[in-house]
C-alpha cells in the first residue's frame, strides 16, 4: 500500500496569496500534478490539516475546486487553521467524518488502518487530545489490536526545538503516548503543522512530520529565535507499506529540478 501525505496546504480564496506572498492555491495544484506523475499510483492521499488558512467557507469551496482535479482517493482531517463546522459542511460526502463533535475518524478499508485524531481545540492554535478523545482512541485500537495501524493528528506530540513552533505543539502528549505505547501494531504517527520533515522515536513507535505544500518554516534552534519562513522547498511524504517490510517513509520534493541523469 502507498499512502501519499500532503499537509498544511493553506488554501485561500481565489486571487488571495497566503501570508501575502505565496500562491498556496497554485502550489497545491502543483502538488496534485506531482502525485499524478509518480511512477507508482498512491492508493490513498491523506491531507493532515490546515486545509485552509482561515477556515472560511469560500476557502473550502476553492479547495473542493482544486481537489476535483485529483484522480486519487483522498481523506481530509483538520488543522489549527481550519474551522470544524465549515470543514464538516464542505466535506459532507466524506463518510469517515462524524456528524458532530471532534473530527476523530477511523478508515479501515485498506491493509493498513488509518486512525485520525482531531487535535484542534476550537479557537486555539495549540493541540490537545482530551480524555474523551483518548477513550475513543482506546476503543478504536481495541477493536483490532493486531492490524497494522497508522495514527495521524495535525500537531506534533513532541518538542521540536524550534521555539516559536513548540508554543503550538500538541500539549499533554504524555497521555496520548501512554495510550499508544500499549499497542505494538502502530506503524507510525503522522502529523503536519511544522512545515518541515521531522522524525522522532516516541511512544514505542515513530512520529513523522510532513512538510507543507506551501512554505517551509525556518529551522532556527536558538531558544530566542524569531519566527520566519522560506519559500520552499515544498514536499510531501510517501508512506510505503507491505506485509514483509512494514512501513517505509520517503520525502518527495515538489517542483522541477535538473535531471534525471544516468549516473547513480
Amino acid at each position: 500500500m502507498l499512502i501519499a501525505q500532503l499537509s498544511d496546504i493553506h488554501i485561500r480564496p481565489p486571487g488571495v496569496l497566503y501570508q501575502g506572498v505565496a500562491d498556496s492555491n497554485a502550489m497545491f495544484a502543483e502538488a496534485i500534478a506531482h502525485l499524478h506523475a509518480l511512477d507508482r499510483r498512491p492508493d490513498l492521499v491523506l491531507i493532515t490539516g490546515d486545509l485552509t488558512d482561515e477556515g472560511r467557507p469560500e476557502e473550502y469551496a476553492q479547495l473542493r475546486v482544486l481537489l476535483s482535479q485529483l484522480r486519487l482517493p483522498y481523506v481530509v482531517m483538520p488543522g489549527n487553521h481550519d474551522e470544524r463546522g465549515n470543514l464538516r459542511a464542505a466535506f459532507a460526502d466524506q463518510a469517515h467524518l462524524p456528524a458532530s463533535g471532534p473530527l476523530h475518524a477511523c478508515i479501515d478499508d485498506h491493509p493498513v488502518r488509518l486512525v485520525l485524531l482531531d487535535s484542534c481545540p476550537p479557537g486555539e492554535h495549540h493541540g490537545r487530545i482530551d480524555e474523551a478523545g483518548l477513550q475513543w482512541l482506546r476503543r478504536t485500537l481495541d477493536a483490532d489490536p493486531r492490524k497494522p495501524t497508522i495514527v495521524a493528528l495535525h500537531h506534533p506530540p513532541f518538542v521540536s526545538g524550534i521555539p516559536y513552533m513548540d508554543e503550538y505543539r500538541c500539549f499533554d502528549a504524555e497521555a496520548l503516548g501512554a495510550v499508544l505505547s500499549g499497542y505494538d501494531n502502530i506503524e507510525a504517527v503522522l502529523c503536519g503543522h511544522v512545515h518541515r520533515p521531522i522524525v522522532r522515536r516516541w511512544a514505542g513507535t515513530v512520529v513523522i512530520a510532513c512538510p507543507s505544500t506551501a512554505t517551509e518554516i525556518a529551522l532556527r534552534l536558538d531558544p530566542q529565535a524569531q519566527p520566519a519562513s522560506w519559500m520552499g522547498p515544498r514536499a510531501c511524504m510517501l508512506h510505503l507499506w507491505d506485509e514483509a517490510q512494514g512501513l517505509v517513509s520517503h520525502t518527495s520534493y515538489i517542483g522541477s529540478y535538473p535531471g534525471p541523469y544516468p549516473f547513480f
